[in-house]
């Protein structure tokens, strides 16, 4: 009998359960010049908390919401808090896909915004979605991204920080040349728009000016992009009324 019991014991003591591990793509937000991910395999960590980005009501859509999960924070020898996210992009209640990025300076309050399309108008059936992350009150920095997802490939194509103060401030502008309704462009371009006080500190007018002309074009399933100007150096300025700067289509 005694025998018996022992047997059972080795059995259940040779069972280990199966640990499960899940493949995520790791991304390097700082890198300029071309961004690309490569999937790589890790157990994911429980989130510190959780935003969610809602793209879509639509069943059918690509990517209905994204989950903004904070993982960790880091603070440097400056002490300078960085907040590490992974974003899980979900087609209704499955995962499809996920991004790392970093955040530096996060605020607490912060909100999230998501969309799809090149420009604000959105399309969605395109295989770009924007994302925004950002405090919302005017002066603060806000971090964006531009991701692309096609066949359930992830890439970040672009990021960028803008700014809004009352009017004033510096954000990036996208152009496709040669738009087709319901298709996404092969070639495109971004350059950064800043409007600012001029040096007469008046209120009524102020200096606009266009930086870092980028050019962005589809070879196979990869975007890869060109830096057309002189790097975060204005190529055109021009001084103009507040009003009729934002009269502009």
């Amino acid at each position: 009998m005694k025998l018996k019991y022992l047997f059972i014991i080795l059995i259940l003591a040779g069972c280990q359960k199966e640990q499960k591990k899940t493949q995520t793509a790791d991304f390097n937000p700082i890198e300029i010049p071309e961004v690309a991910e490569n999937d790589i395999k890790e157990t994911e960590k429980s989130p510190l908390e959780i935003d969610t980005i809602i793209l879509s009501d639509d069943k059918n859509a690509k990517i209905s919401h994204i989950l903004a999960n904070l993982i960790e924070k880091e603070v440097d020898k400056d002490s300078i808090v960085t907040s590490k996210f992974r974003l899980d992009f979900y087609q209704n209640k499955t995962k499809v896909t996920s991004s790392n990025v970093a955040i530096k300076h996060y605020e607490k309050g912060t909100e999230w915004y998501g969309s799809f399309g090149l420009t604000d108008s959105g399309d969605k059936n395109s295989s770009f979605i924007k994302i925004s992350s950002g405090y919302p009150a005017c002066g603060y920095t806000h971090d964006n991204y531009l991701y692309y997802l096609k066949n359930n490939e992830l890439q970040l194509v672009h990021q960028w920080y803008s700014m809004s103060d009352s009017g004033w401030g510096s954000w990036t502008e996208f152009v496709n040349d040669n738009p087709v309704s319901g298709k996404d462009p092969e070639k495109f371009y971004c350059k950064t728009v800043s409007f600012e006080p001029g040096d007469d500190d008046s209120e009524d007018s102020g200096i606009v000016s266009y930086s870092d002309s980028i050019s962005f074009s589809l070879k196979g399933n990869q975007w890869k992009k060109k830096l057309l100007s002189a790097k975060e150096k204005p190529y055109f300025e021009k001084k103009m009324s507040f009003n009729d700067f934002h009269k502009q289509d």
